[in-house]
């Protein structure tokens, strides 16, 4: 495997009972691109991010972080590794403000206490990420607001941050732009594109005007297997890519 490659699958297969969703699937996404994973409805994207993030066991085959054979690993040990999928924590602090469940994600990332009103003066470092990642995502001005209170785009917006709050070597977006208007989609995805060198971001996104834009490579499952995959260049104008799926 290539020095450069951070995450691959190799002959990645899954099935639920006669139904195969893949068959031996070979994806590389390397190290700090942004890599668009896009297909038509029921290509199996989702299954695959599924399967990367340890939330479905495959059937057959590997999935490698860093060369590292992950495929056994619970979501948990994949987090630790550096592999984050952005859902896992949003519902969790849904009680809670944007600032707080910041504070609570960047403490626990690093290895402090749950803290408390008496800590606080110690976690002076920790605050002060927060109300950066915060305002780098736009979402300053709700920082004290209950997360269950915020409009749909802004719970996306604070799911991303939270998930890179944890400084993650490959981050696992699944629609992030899903829920936001169309301005509000752009900023997050300029955001993204500013991410901390070496932050690999593998995104899935029907928004072709998106991927087009932001991604650098791209990967187009079809049919349970891996269709093409490219520079967006290519992609936009690989003929099987065209027929199958940009309809022209």
């Amino acid at each position: 495997m290539s020095a450069e490659v951070v995450l691959q699958t190799c002959g990645l297969a899954k099935s639920f009972g006669g139904l195969t969703v893949f068959a031996g699937l070979d994806l590389s996404v390397e190290r700090g691109e942004r890599h668009a994973l896009i297909g038509p409805n029921g290509a199996g994207k989702s299954t695959l991010v599924a399967l990367v993030s340890g939330l479905l066991a495959p059937s057959a085959g590997r999935v490698l972080l860093d060369g590292r054979d992950i495929s056994r690993s619970t979501p948990q040990q994949r987090v630790k590794a550096g592999l984050v999928r952005s859902f896992q924590i949003n519902s969790l602090f849904a009680s809670l403000s944007p600032l707080e469940s910041l504070l609570l994600a960047l403490c626990q990332r690093d290895g402090l206490a749950r803290p408390s009103l008496r800590a606080l003066p110690k976690l002076a470092p920790q605050i002060d990420e927060s109300q950066t990642l915060l305002a780098r995502f736009g979402l300053g001005a709700v920082a004290l607001t209950p997360t269950r209170q915020l409009p749909y785009g802004q719970q996306r917006l604070l799911e991303v941050a939270l998930a890179y709050a944890l400084r993650p070597q490959v981050l696992l977006l699944d629609e992030p732009a899903a829920g936001l208007s169309t301005a509000q989609g752009h900023a997050l995805f300029e955001q993204l594109a500013t991410l901390t060198a070496g932050t690999t971001v593998l995104f899935i996104e029907h928004d072709m005007a998106i991927v087009f834009r932001y991604a650098q490579r791209v990967s187009v499952l079809a049919g349970g297997a891996l269709l093409a995959q490219g520079s967006p260049d290519e992609i936009r104008s690989h003929p099987a890519v065209r027929k199958a799926y940009l309809g022209h």
